[in-house]
């Protein structure tokens, strides 16, 4: 027997049941109308295994492409080119914020405020000595008898060549011509080659530009030939062009190649005697893919239209790279194309820590090392082959070698002249000098007691949170 009050409990029930199920479809409907445009739900829900397709959603319009498509067969040259394309478009500022980043100023500076010597190079002819200036981006010009007393700040140069017209930018190697007097100017990570005349003074343009690949260094010339040799650095390559080439002309010859045994190459000298070709190696060097052609070279080259170009970076084999020992490596002068070496000096005996500059004496049969960080000049003779010891070294504190990266021999007045990069100075000695021997004469850039903080084309900082360090790699 049903109670009425049992009764009115199941009443009560059924009218809940019957709010709660009008609460659902107002919120069903509500949910629907309430959806994102391009969305619809699906006409006939299926079934597939314990899922369910509940609705479909179109992808929101992007305004173009999401990514960039590039097939598995492109090559080099077509990556070289949408990467350079994707760097331009993503590097390139507004007028608005250049004009608001040039107005900025730093709340410090690490600097060197002094010249800091890369390269020398003697005029016998006009009595001047030529040091190029890393550090501050300029070449002075000095007496060649100049002497800095050692009480002075600094001895003042005849003139200075330097600012935005001169475009000099990291200037790394140095030859005079014996004949105009004008300075040629090897700009390692800018332009290339840039000429100036013998009384060029100021923030003046150069007389005539040459453009080299990226990363030269060292410099020699064959006057007789009317030959110019480059190294290249980063490229492993000694590059050859008419000593008046200028603009975008091509080289008459390149040496390049996995049997030249070159090696991020520096220094350059010649012995015209014995038809013979010096360059020292630093010792890191890397396999490339094969370019267009023998006659074409690299991919750079062909683009622009270059009748020969060494192979560059794009053609570099990814994970080829290796650090051998320092050395130098000996060439026929006229050498190109993948042409091994005649010989090697290379070793612990050498005692090469980065050679940099080198020059030759052909009257004496010797060739002069600045053995970077090894703070000294090595001296072997030019028949050295293999891992044998130096015929003599100059290095001690008296000597004031620090850092040499450029030498120059003037045989005229029986001279060798060093540029210290480490501690502003460019000292000269006689040709036959050795051991811990005091220069004749020292010029110098900044007072005795001021240290050279060796920053010369820094790139990338680090922070060293620990220490409370910068680390500024060059």
């Amino acid at each position: 027997m049903v109670t009425r009050e049992a009764q009115r409990d199941a009443k009560r029930n059924r009218g809940f049941l019957l709010v709660l199920s009008a609460l659902g479809v107002l919120a069903g409907s509500l949910l629907i109308s309430s959806e994102p445009k391009g969305r619809q739900w699906a006409e006939e829900p299926k079934a597939i295994g314990t899922d369910r397709l509940v609705s479909i959603a179109s992808l929101p319009e992007t305004g173009g492409q999401m990514c960039q498509w590039e097939p598995a067969s492109a090559t080099v040259s077509l990556r070289a080119a949408l990467r350079q394309e994707r760097l331009a478009a993503s590097s390139v500022p507004s007028a608005a914020k250049r004009a608001e980043a040039a107005k900025r100023k730093p709340v410090r500076m690490i600097r060197d405020p002094y010249s800091s010597y890369s390269a020398v190079a003697v005029d016998p002819i006009r009595n001047e000595v030529v040091l190029a200036d890393e550090n501050l981006l300029n070449v002075l010009v000095y007496d060649r008898l100049e002497n800095t007393p050692p009480k002075a700040s600094m001895s003042e140069p005849k003139r200075i060549i330097g600012g935005d017209k001169s475009e000099i930018s990291f200037p790394c190697g140095l030859y005079v011509d014996p004949k105009s007097g004008d300075i040629y100017t090897v700009t390692g990570d800018a332009y290339g080659l840039l000429v100036f005349s013998n009384q060029a003074k100021g923030n003046v343009p150069p007389v005539r530009k040459l453009e080299a690949p990226h990363g030269t260094f060292g410099i020699a010339v064959d006057d007789g030939r009317g030959e110019l040799f480059m190294t290249v650095q980063h490229d492993n390559v000694v590059i050859v062009f008419h000593k008046t080439a200028q603009g975008k002309d091509s080289p008459i010859r390149f040496l390049q190649g996995n049997r030249t045994k070159l090696a991020n190459p520096h220094g350059l000298a010649l012995d015209l005697k014995n038809e013979r070709m010096f360059v020292a190696n630093h010792g890191s060097s890397h396999l490339h893919h094969s370019g267009p052609g023998p006659a074409s070279g690299g991919w750079y080259g062909l683009a622009l239209g270059k009748k020969s170009w060494p192979l560059d970076q794009e053609s570099a084999i990814r994970g080829s790279g290796k650090m051998a020992s320092s050395s130098i490596t000996v060439y026929p002068r006229d050498a190109s194309g993948d042409t091994p070496p005649l010989q090697v000096i290379q070793g612990p005996k050498t005692q090469m820590n980065w050679p940099a500059g080198l020059a030759v004496s052909e009257e004496r049969g010797e060739i002069y090392i600045a053995n970077d960080m090894g703070d000294s000049i090595l001296v072997f003779s030019t028949s050295a082959n293999g891992d044998v010891a130096p015929i003599r070294v100059l290095k001690g504190p008296k000597t004031l070698i620090k850092n040499p990266t450029g030498v120059n021999l003037d045989e005229k007045n029986g001279e060798l002249w060093v540029s210290n990069f480490g501690n502003h100075t460019a000292t000269v000695y006689r040709t036959t000098a050795s051991g811990d021997t005091a220069p004749l004469r020292v010029i110098r850039s900044a007072p005795l007691d001021r240290p050279t903080l060796g920053i010369s084309n820094p790139h990338p900082v680090a922070y060293d949170s620990k220490r409370e360090e910068l680390l500024v790699p060059n």
